[in-house]
């Protein structure tokens, strides 16, 4: 089981599978990862921050208030402090070595959300040999850059901004290469921004040219769902794990957990 699987669709349940009608409310939670494991998600996509105290936190926000019945900035709390608050009032907000362990056969796509969490993360992997067992993005070209640097490009990561728009807008994958380099595995981005369309038949097209698999985020409709995969992107994050799976099984497509398909 691999990230880079030519011809595969690879499916991530984006936070857990955040709006799953059975754990909705639950996103970033042990729970919400171990519902989407059992639908047969192989691939897990989590966000990272650090506490004061130093421990990778798969959390989204860099305030508690939003999803857990607590107050804080993640960056000024202690492991201590954070494992007081409750998501959906049951859920502790568990730490990525803890998801690493409870899942020690998925993949985890891990989004940088802070500058704090950086080399830190870079150190887990290298101390772990993760290599080939995570997939890292963020949304800061400075990010994103220096974590490349900390891990010596030896860990897959997802186009930076630029990257991405030197794809959408060149006239040929050649042309965007020049521009964009190549020290990125995927790319990982939304369908639309704004008005614009991110993933045309073009930037598909650019991005296999490259040898660049496209994964889109986060879809829960499954028309667009299927739109895209008839557009020939590679992966989908969704909220909705049961309606993606749904989808996949429908058209052939769904990996099971042996890196085959199902129908």
């Amino acid at each position: 089981m691999s990230y880079l699987q030519p011809g595969k669709v690879l499916a991530f349940a984006h936070r857990g599978g955040a709006y799953h009608p059975e754990i909705e409310g639950l996103e970033n939670t042990m729970a919400a990862f171990r519902h989407a494991a059992a639908l047969g998600y192989d691939y897990l996509e989590t966000d990272v921050h650090l506490t004061a105290d130093g421990v990778l936190l798969a959390f989204h926000d860099d305030v508690l208030e939003r999803v857990t019945d607590r107050a804080g900035i993640v960056r000024e709390l202690a492991l201590a402090d954070v494992r007081e608050a409750r998501i959906g009032g049951r859920e502790q907000v568990p730490t990525l070595v803890e998801l690493l362990d409870a899942f020690p056969n998925a993949r985890f796509n891990i989004d940088i959300k802070s500058e704090e969490a950086v080399a830190p993360l870079a150190a887990l992997i290298r101390e772990r040999g993760l290599w080939e067992r995570v997939l890292v993005g963020s949304f800061s070209r400075r990010r994103i850059t220096r974590f490349r640097e900390l891990t010596d490009a030896r860990v897959p990561t997802a186009a930076h901004p630029w990257q991405i728009v030197a794809f959408r807008l060149s006239p040929s994958a050649r042309v965007a290469q020049l521009l964009a380099g190549n020290a990125f595995a995927a790319f990982q981005v939304p369908h639309r921004r704004g008005r614009l369309t991110v993933v045309t038949p073009g930037f598909v097209r650019r991005a296999h040219a490259a040898g660049h698999p496209v994964h889109v985020w986060t879809i829960d409709d499954p028309a667009e769902m299927n739109a895209l995969l008839d557009r020939g992107v590679d992966g989908l994050f969704t909220d909705r794990t049961d309606v993606l799976k749904d989808v996949l099984q429908g058209r052939g497509q769904w990996l099971s957990a042996q890196g085959g398909t199902t129908t």
